[in-house]
């Protein structure tokens, strides 16, 4: 963690899952080796590549030219960017149009694009003939951290984020650190917003590191690539462990509970993007355990204050429209909590903190502290 870091080619990271385990493949400009591995993976294949319309400027041409020079044919679907696009409507229009292409069970899907591509496409993959296979080419900071890892896929309700979906395990995944230049600063924060999670929740040491290289990491130096590739192997390893979250892989949602339901309070809009309302959502987890007496008021000064450094929305207060439009109230935010998938016969369960680096599942907690709590929060 302090010795100096260099550029590297790549770095592959393993996600052990016996038959379905595949590679991570790190690196800047290894977008291009996309159409080598996926034939080199599946000879003879036919793939359609699902992105939004933002990516689809930037890399859509290079990962069809990749796939093109190694002889594999392919098709394209666009969908709309953001959100939105995690729905109902368009789940319909991309199997669809994924039907329309001949894709068949021996094909793969491949999904060009941020978190909301990669749910979108991924869950249109597991359900299209009863499972085709597929690979993620995670264009944001966010999803090449997270959301291509691990194999949850889906799309989201009016009644909350995320709950219509799969357990889809992908077959490859391409994370290009060089993409990532085209992100706007907002959105790379939300999605360093997910890097800081692995420190908080498990490894005080990544933590520290990031308190003093997280410039490094936006500026695009190679801190960049040792704290994807860091953040890769912590969530690899969980996976790996715990495949379909009947345990230790509810730590991943530390800040989840709240930030789910603070997404869906603002409308799934980009008033708060995930990883802002993951970044809330940890500050209010750390603070509510400090209220609980499990983790030192320090600590969770501490989590904020980074957050708060690298430009995150840290209060309820920062985001966007508080002022103006409000938020749901209390009791609001706690039905929505309510829908959260960790939810077991009724009773919330939340990711809290004992210290920075050491995360715990609280089973059964009861909902008035929760609203106290919440009721302080926003009229604070």
């Amino acid at each position: 963690m302090t010795a100096p870091l260099k550029h590297s080619a790549s770095v592959t990271v393993d996600v052990a899952l016996g038959d379905r385990a595949y590679d991570i493949v790190i690196g800047g400009d290894v977008l291009a080796s996309l159409g080598e591995r996926v034939a080199a993976l599946r000879p003879g294949v036919r793939t359609a590549v699902v992105t939004d319309r933002t990516v689809a400027r930037h890399w859509l041409e290079p990962a069809e030219a990749s796939l093109a020079a190694a002889g594999v044919p392919t098709s394209r679907i666009i969908v709309e960017e953001g959100e939105g696009s995690k729905s109902y409507a368009t789940l319909t229009q991309v199997s669809e149009a994924l039907i329309a292409a001949k894709i068949e069970r021996n094909d793969l899907v491949i999904a060009l694009g941020g978190g909301v591509v990669g749910d979108l496409a991924g869950f249109a993959a597991a359900i299209l003939r009863r499972g085709v296979d597929f690979v993620q080419v995670p264009t944001s900071l966010l999803a090449q951290v997270d959301s291509s890892v691990g194999g949850k896929t889906g799309i989201n309700s009016p009644q909350g984020k995320n709950l219509i979906g799969a357990f889809h395990q992908p077959v490859l995944v391409i994370a290009d650190t060089s993409v990532l230049d085209t992100l706007s600063p907002r959105q790379f924060r939300a999605g360093y917003a997910e890097v800081a999670k692995y420190g908080i929740l498990g490894d005080e040491a990544f933590f520290a590191w990031l308190e003093k290289n997280h410039a490094d990491i936006f500026s695009g130096g190679a801190g960049r690539e040792h704290a994807i590739a860091t953040s890769c192997r912590a969530k690899a390893a969980i996976v790996s462990r715990d495949e379909r979250e009947t345990g230790e892989r509810a730590l991943l949602n530390l800040g989840h509970t709240f930030g789910h339901a603070l997404e869906a309070a603002t409308g799934f809009s980009d008033r708060l993007f995930h990883g802002e309302g993951v970044a809330v959502g940890m500050v209010l987890a750390a603070e509510f355990s400090a209220q609980l007496g499990m983790i030192s008021t320090d600590d969770a000064a501490r989590i904020a204050r980074h957050l708060s450094a690298v430009g995150l929305p840290t209060r309820l207060q920062d985001i966007a429209g508080f002022t103006q439009e409000g938020l749901a109230d209390a009791d609001a935010l706690l039905a929505l909590m309510a829908q959260d998938k960790k939810v077991k016969r009724g009773k919330l369960t939340f990711i809290l903190l004992e210290a920075v680096g050491r995360a715990v599942i609280a089973n059964n907690v009861e909902p008035q502290p929760v609203r106290d709590f919440l009721q302080a929060k926003l009229k604070a």
